[in-house]
């Protein structure tokens, strides 16, 4: 989008913005919040003055440019703030060396098979912060843990970068994606602008390598072949989708009336996900990764909001953390919360799939017992699609669930958390305003 208004201003947000950036990726831990704070604000408000600035009529080679130099800018840093990268590579060098990498913890493969552990090995386990957990990490995933650990060999800078690459190359993919859908669905072009230079996007995806923004990609891929009625290669998309990621699985309600009659749809998803999936049928792979899978939702607690309240019920009348009862009780009720709003939207306009799976997103991500930052990435770029705020406040408060990294057992701080989840209530009030207004005239008519 061309930029109008003071050139000298935009230079300088252009100087300040790659500055944080930078800064961000290279300088400042996780730990120190208070200045890993300031700096994302900063960049925040430098979104916000880009966008103020933007004309949805014009060109967006300008700002393509510059969100993907940001993006290049982080190519060699290192990722501090977030440990994932290094199971990445485990289960990419095992796959490597023919090793199936669902089949032991990491710990039991380093004493099992000691004539094959490198330096290399040696220091992702060093940096693992999950060595004794089976991988949760889908078929698909795996590939391109190989595919990297083959680019890359035994240099953990090479295979950060080979990960890197394929993060921006899926990024760029999302950038054009997002622009077609956004004229399509007569939105804003500038729109744009708050996901390809929100410093969230740019942080999580290329400095922290998170795969979430290739699951973003593909399921704008699915929205895509949909308006042209090619629901075969819908369907494909959406079983990718799962295939990077599981939670896209929880769209499928979603389907049920907009694609009823269009078989194709199903008749593609189930012979792409029969066929991404079959390697976990291998000796115990399906066994180890539902282990895993139990553990991640019955064991960890991180940034959650009504499932903290919920676990302050628990203690007042059990007198202990009621985790294992609580995510099967919210398990249950986002279940039956997403087939309810599947069930009353039965539109077969696209547009209307994508609010539809906003709303999927939310319900699931504030029923989880675990909200990390990278999660809210496909919520985002949806919600931009339909002009709704509440994934983009809370793109900028999920910043507060890095205070807990402060200190040294990552205790989190209910200040931090009540700011977090009250801008976001705020948002959402303002997204749903009128919903949530008709619901109340409906109660008192009653």
């Amino acid at each position: 989008m061309k930029l109008t208004g003071k050139k000298e201003l935009g230079i300088l947000g252009v100087l300040l913005m790659t500055a944080g950036v930078y800064s961000l990726g290279y300088q400042v831990p996780r730990t120190d919040f208070a200045l890993l704070f300031g700096i994302y604000l900063g960049l925040f408000a430098l979104m916000a003055f880009f966008y103020g600035l933007a004309k949805s009529t014009s060109s967006v080679r300008t700002v393509f440019i510059f969100g993907l130099i940001l993006r290049i800018l982080l190519l060699l840093s290192f990722p501090t703030w977030s440990e994932d990268f290094a199971r990445f590579l485990w289960d990419g060098k095992l796959l490597q060396l023919g090793f199936n990498p669902y089949l032991h913890t990491p710990n039991q493969w380093a004493q099992l098979y000691s004539e094959y552990f490198s330096a290399y090995l040696a220091e992702l386990l060093s940096q693992m912060n999950s060595p004794d957990y089976f991988s949760v990490y889908p078929p698909l995933n795996q590939f391109f843990f190989w595919l990297i650990a083959e680019i890359g060999g035994d240099s953990l800078i090479q295979n950060l970068m080979a990960i890197r690459i394929l993060l921006i190359g899926g990024e760029v993919g999302v950038f054009f994606l997002m622009s077609s859908l956004l004229k399509k669905f007569r939105m804003e072009k500038r729109a744009i602008l708050l996901y390809w230079l929100n410093p969230f996007v740019i942080l999580e995806i290329s400095g922290n390598l998170h795969f979430e923004g290739l699951v973003l990609l593909v399921l704008l891929l699915v929205l895509f072949f949909s308006l042209k009625n090619r629901f075969y290669s819908a369907g494909a998309f959406w079983a990718v989708a799962i295939g990077l990621k599981l939670l896209p699985l929880i769209l499928a309600p979603s389907f049920w009336n907009t694609q009823s009659k269009k078989w194709a749809f199903w008749i593609g998803a189930s012979l792409v996900g029969v066929f991404l999936f079959t390697p976990l049928l291998w000796d115990q792979s399906w066994q180890n990764f539902a282990q895993s899978l139990s553990l991640y939702q019955g064991k960890f607690e991180f940034n959650a909001s009504i499932y903290y309240l919920a676990r302050t019920v628990g203690y007042w009348v059990e007198g202990y953390n009621t985790i294992a009862v609580l995510t099967k009780g919210l398990s249950l009720l986002t279940l039956v919360l997403i087939l309810w709003i599947s069930w009353k939207n039965n539109s077969s306009k696209v547009e209307n799939w994508v609010e539809l799976w906003i709303g999927i997103y939310l319900i699931y991500l504030l029923l989880q017992p675990v909200i990390h930052p990278w999660y809210l990435i496909p919520g985002l770029g949806l919600s931009i699609l339909r002009g709704k705020v509440g994934f983009l406040i809370w793109s900028f408060a999920v910043i507060f669930s890095y205070q807990a990294y402060g200190n040294e057992n990552y205790v989190e701080r209910p200040t931090f958390l009540v700011l977090e989840y009250s801008l976001l209530a705020l948002a959402l009030l303002y997204d749903y305003r009128s919903q949530y207004f008709n619901f109340l005239i409906h109660l008192w008519k009653k």
